[in-house]
């Protein structure tokens, strides 16, 4: 029962990765809108850079740990 439900968070090809990228860029984008509109200014500006920063950071290991899983 609990392997089927952990399936389920597990990514499997790249276009999954790439929806849950999308969701994360979504959301850091919005957190960035949110940081600009709090922090007039530089350093909503630099807030705002810092939040897409994470997500290409996430972005690029959960691309690299689909590759390294088919390529072991």
């Amino acid at each position: 029962m609990w392997t089927r439900l952990c399936r389920l968070f597990v990514i499997k090809t790249k276009f999954e990765a790439f929806l849950v990228i999308y969701g994360l860029g979504t959301g850091a984008v919005e957190r960035g809108v949110h940081y600009m509109s709090q922090y007039p200014g530089i350093g909503g500006k630099l807030l705002f850079a810092a939040s897409p920063v994470a997500v290409f950071m996430a972005s690029a290991r959960i691309l690299d740990s689909l590759d390294r899983a088919r390529h072991p």
